[in-house]
């Protein structure tokens, strides 16, 4: 099960990106939407459908600790960037209804679920993630939110350029570790 943190500069200009492996195993296996379409069909748009679905036959392994993960098709990184691309205008109407910070579920594309917590800055942190999980996800974002402004206090950083440090990244993916 993976996670795939994006944060966005007000201007969505990417400039931090992490991916997290998590080692607890997927509670169930949904349907591929390829697997709904009638065996006739021999169309392209049949073949994008099953490639997005994540029903290619082309799968590899990811090893963490304590086991593997299952990696192919749906989890490839152009389409997780294009979910989370998708997301934006989604995210920006539910920012002009609500005023809150956090805004858990705000977009699904099959199994992925797109959670988003926006700063005061117009700063947008953007999660993807396959299982229900609202606290662990809140909390991460306030933890990211927070290395994010010590980050931004160091006057070596320019404001909205991407993040580079390794103590940043490092601090980031044990926090994921911790609430992911």
């Amino acid at each position: 099960m993976s996670h795939h943190l994006f944060l966005l500069s007000p201007s969505d200009t990417p400039i931090y990106s992490l991916t997290h492996y998590s080692t607890k195993l997927p509670q169930s296996t949904s349907s591929s939407l390829s697997s709904n379409l009638p065996t006739w069909s021999t169309s392209a748009f049949a073949g994008t459908l099953t490639a997005l679905s994540g029903a290619s036959s082309a799968t590899q392994s990811h090893h963490v600790q304590g086991g593997s993960v299952r990696m192919g098709g749906g989890q490839d990184r152009h389409v997780i960037q294009m979910i989370a691309n998708a997301s934006l205008d989604v995210i920006e109407d539910v920012m002009r209804k609500e005023s809150a910070m956090y805004m858990k579920s705000v977009d699904k594309f099959n199994e992925w679920t797109v959670s988003a917590f926006i700063t005061p800055g117009n700063m947008k942190f953007i999660l993807l993630h396959e299982t229900k999980n609202d606290d662990g996800i809140r909390s991460f974002f306030h933890d990211v939110w927070e290395l994010y402004l010590k980050t931004m206090l160091n006057p070596f950083h320019t404001a909205h350029s991407p993040i580079r440090s390794i103590v940043f990244d490092t601090r980031v993916r044990a926090s994921a570790k911790k609430y992911l």
